[in-house]
């Protein structure tokens, strides 16, 4: 059935009277001329590794980037996650300071935290599980936006939420950090915080088409 908008006229590249048909719409998102279109980057499935990197994120390309971490597990250590490190030189190095962060966490034994720091070593990476070795069915999941990474001029930053489960509990938590340096960012990774745990999961990393 056709459907119509009402106010201003978004930035479309198909002319018509003021109404998308069902089919006119799914024309549009499959060219990626649909504001909001999420492009497939990379997708990494890990198994029992220590990082994982994408050093190919165009960001020349996007201005937003789109994250999404599924069936993530750990082994090693409860609750540590992952540290979030940002490169502006394609990988061969990673910056350790000049990060900002606060997020809101619901931890899986009901207690909650409000956690700010101004003086961070990394992106917070919200996502924690216990130890897979003594609890298989830990085992979590995220998203986030991503903002700037291509802009020489501006500070990138990210804002997302997450879900944890340790064993026969869930725990959530939400926020955003900055990386509060203006230069351009062409890499990031996930490691073990150089601790020797593994990491499992599914990493897929999108850009959103601005129109």
């Amino acid at each position: 059935m056709p459907y119509g908008y009402l106010g201003t006229t978004p930035n479309q590249q198909l002319n018509n009277s003021g109404v998308f048909s069902v089919e006119e719409a799914l024309a549009l998102q499959n060219v990626g001329e649909l504001g909001g279109s999420l492009e497939l980057i990379e997708s990494q499935t890990v198994s029992s590794v220590s990082q994982i990197i994408f050093d190919e994120i165009q960001e020349a390309k996007y201005d937003v980037h789109f994250l999404q971490i599924t069936n993530f597990q750990q082994d090693g250590a409860d609750n540590y996650g992952m540290r979030w490190l940002l490169s502006n030189d394609g990988g061969s190095s990673y910056e350790t300071s000049n990060y900002s962060m606060a997020y809101f966490e619901i931890a899986p034994d009901g207690t909650t935290s409000d956690n700010k720091d101004t003086s961070r070593a990394h992106f917070q990476n919200t996502i924690t599980s216990a130890d897979k070795d003594t609890s298989a069915n830990s085992v979590g999941g995220g998203y986030y936006y991503i903002y700037n990474l291509g802009h020489s001029d501006k500070y990138s930053f990210q804002t997302g939420q997450s879900m944890s489960g340790l064993g026969s509990s869930v725990g959530a938590s939400f926020g955003g950090a900055v990386y509060k340096v203006a230069e351009t960012i062409n890499a990031f990774k996930f490691d073990d915080w150089g601790t020797g745990y593994n990491i499992w999961g599914t990493f897929d990393l999108y850009g959103v088409k601005q129109i």
